[in-house]
């Protein structure tokens, strides 16, 4: 990695510990939240640097679909214990148990947008005023609408119109009785620059990530992985490819990519060339065109 690269990412990691810290400064219960996908994991990685030597000074929450892959919820395990972090984790089995919401049916079913309203529960069950998010506005045109403080109105809904200004590194915390705010730290880091940090502060992520042989099948041009949950109809053989994964999310959504690239360098070289972005494998985005945005209105990531 040459100068120009590391300077650049230590500019990013910089501002992003920054605005941590800012987070930390203006709210009195902050959360972060964590999927267990690479974004997450640098925002922790982040966390522990802004705060070090003290631990990291807010908890840390899931939202667990029920539909994740298993690796993930194995790895955030072990990494919750390396990292001596408080999680907390509320369920979309849950919300369906409790009628807070309805579970989809038929072959594109998913669990991805009922995250909404557990999210939303778990924010006004702890008081959480401030959840920090792992979104990058180079993932999709809705997120990159947003500002580093997203205000939310009191039942957590995104106004795009409504954006407060963000200049010279201001950021605007104040909020009447009931709003809160989404906080979005890697917000100028593009995926490049995710995979160059997590190369150069030697950071473990899931193996899902890397190449690996999976049983899969297609549906509308995306590979989805063969499981419990996600199986193919008639007209779906089931295939046996060498594949990884661009993101970790709900296995009904979220597609694989064929690649051969088992190690940060492949990787690394796969994005630096990549067309697609790594979104482009995601069913529910697929939905409408204004999907992610839609959902975000509603209180969403």
């Amino acid at each position: 990695m040459n100068s120009y690269r590391r300077s650049h990412l230590r500019q990013l990691e910089s501002e992003a510990i920054y605005i941590m810290r800012e987070v930390a400064a203006q709210f009195e219960r902050p959360v972060l939240l964590f999927s267990g996908g690479k974004d997450s994991i640098v925002m922790v990685h982040l966390a522990q640097k802004a705060f070090y030597p003290a631990r990291i000074p807010f908890p840390l929450l899931h939202v667990d679909t029920g539909h994740n892959f298993p690796e993930t919820i194995a790895f955030r395990d072990r990494y919750m214990e390396e990292v001596g972090a408080r999680l907390i984790v509320r369920y979309v089995q849950d919300s369906i148990d409790q009628g807070r919401v309805q579970e989809e049916t038929g072959p594109y079913a998913s669990r991805n947008a009922l995250q909404t309203v557990t999210l939303l529960d778990a924010l006004k069950e702890f008081k959480f005023e401030a959840a920090i998010g792992g979104a990058r506005r180079d993932e999709e045109k809705a997120r990159a609408k947003e500002r580093f403080f997203s205000h939310r109105d009191r039942f957590g809904q995104w106004d795009p119109k409504n954006q407060r200004p963000e200049l010279w590194n201001l950021f605007n915390g104040r909020k009447h009785d009931g709003e809160g705010f989404r906080i979005f730290p890697l917000s100028n880091w593009t995926e490049l620059d995710v995979w160059q940090y997590v190369k150069l502060e030697n950071i473990t992520l899931p193996n899902l990530y890397f190449s690996h042989r999976r049983d899969v099948f297609e549906r509308d041009g995306v590979l989805l992985a063969v499981s419990e949950v996600t199986f193919p109809q008639f007209g779906e053989p089931i295939e046996n490819r060498v594949v990884r994964f661009r993101t970790i999310g709900d296995m009904t959504c979220t597609g694989a990519v064929e690649s051969p690239a088992a190690n940060l360098d492949s990787i690394i070289a796969e994005v630096s060339s990549a067309r697609v972005t790594e979104r482009g494998a995601r069913t529910d985005d697929k939905r409408s065109e204004a999907a992610m945005e839609d959902r975000k209105k509603q209180g969403y990531f």
